[in-house]
């Protein structure tokens, strides 16, 4: 009797592997097609009244920064500026990021994923 259970066990076993490994990457392929989305996928981020723009992808890479001739002058203020405009880049990057993400986590907040 014990080997009959263990025959069948592994029948059940080899039945169920090939349909439930699919379903287990289906998530993986969904996660890496808006991954590579996200790459692509450009924010921009401005600050004092659009005297510093910043160009963020959907990965949180700085791609560009535009200044105001007018605003070197002062320097301190350019800083605080640059600042402001990298920080609203960013956190438009990782809402996009969070937006895309939602459609394969269901709305769960997943860290590392977002």
């Amino acid at each position: 009797m014990n080997r009959q259970m263990r025959r069948a066990a592994s029948r059940q076993q080899g039945k169920g592997s090939p349909q439930a490994a699919a379903q287990a990457q289906q998530p993986m392929a969904m996660l890496q097609k808006v991954q590579d989305e996200l790459e692509t996928m450009k924010v921009e981020g401005s600050a004092g009244g659009g005297v510093v723009k910043v160009i963020m992808t959907g990965k949180q890479i700085v791609e560009s920064v535009e200044i105001d001739p007018d605003a070197v002058e002062d320097v301190e203020m350019l800083q605080d500026l640059v600042t402001a405009a990298v920080n609203d880049a960013m956190n438009k990057s990782q809402e996009l990021a969070s937006e895309k993400l939602s459609v394969i986590t269901g709305g769960l907040d997943i860290p590392g994923l977002g």
